[in-house]
């Protein structure tokens, strides 16, 4: 996978994506590189061909990264209240037996997280808080159980965008586990205006879910 994936990038990113050797790493290479929510999802080649990438396309390229790496190509969805805002994906990895995060967003926490939470639904809860709409609401409902990409290479998803889509259609048809009941979500407080100032920092709110020219 790694090797056929290496031979079609440019020798200037082949040498980039040997660079990526931390979990970190990866994090600061989706960083580096402009939000931009278009209909169309890359392959992990095209995403660094073209130098752009969402929170979906941009999820898979962390995981074959991360893979690279030793670690399994795991990711999971982020769901929100159905309508209210996009859902996010993160790549996940393990040391010592806790749990941490990689991600593409728009958003300035909706990141990276460090491998330190017990489990998944603890990992997930630290985005909770920072899952705000341009409603100024707190939209994050659930979570799906991990997918592990290495079981689907022979889709060649990492540069056939054709294979990516299979892959990409399976991911999003897995069923999410609810995070909070009705009730609590009647309950919950309005994102203040000096928390959603610091939650939209750097944020290109025009690529923002109801901002979006298709929205």
């Amino acid at each position: 996978m790694f090797v056929e994936f290496q031979k079609r990038l440019p020798p200037h990113l082949q040498e980039r994506f040997l660079q990526l050797e931390s979990p970190f790493a990866i994090q600061a290479y989706l960083d580096s590189m402009p939000y931009i929510a278009e209909e169309r999802d890359r392959s992990p080649l095209h995403v660094m061909l073209d130098q752009q990438c969402h929170c979906l396309d941009g999820g898979f390229l962390a995981a074959l990264a991360l893979w690279r790496l030793g670690f399994r190509p795991l990711l999971i969805d982020l769901t929100p209240d159905p309508g209210m805002d996009d859902d996010h994906v993160l790549a996940l990895y393990q040391i010592e037996g806790r749990w941490g995060a990689i991600a593409k967003s728009n958003y300035i926490n909706l990141g990276f997280r460090e491998p330190v939470y017990k489990n998944l639904r603890e990992l997930v809860m630290t985005y909770f808080e920072h899952y705000c709409s341009i409603h100024k609401t707190k939209t994050l409902r659930g979570y799906t159980r991990p997918l592990d990409a290495s079981r689907y290479a022979h889709l060649n998803w990492a540069w056939d965008e054709t294979g990516a889509n299979q892959l990409y259609r399976i991911f999003y048809r897995r069923k999410p586990i609810p995070l909070i009941t009705p009730s609590m979500a009647a309950r919950l407080s309005p994102v203040t205006e000096r928390a959603y100032a610091a939650e939209t920092l750097y944020t290109d709110l025009s690529w923002s879910f109801g901002n979006r020219p298709e929205h």
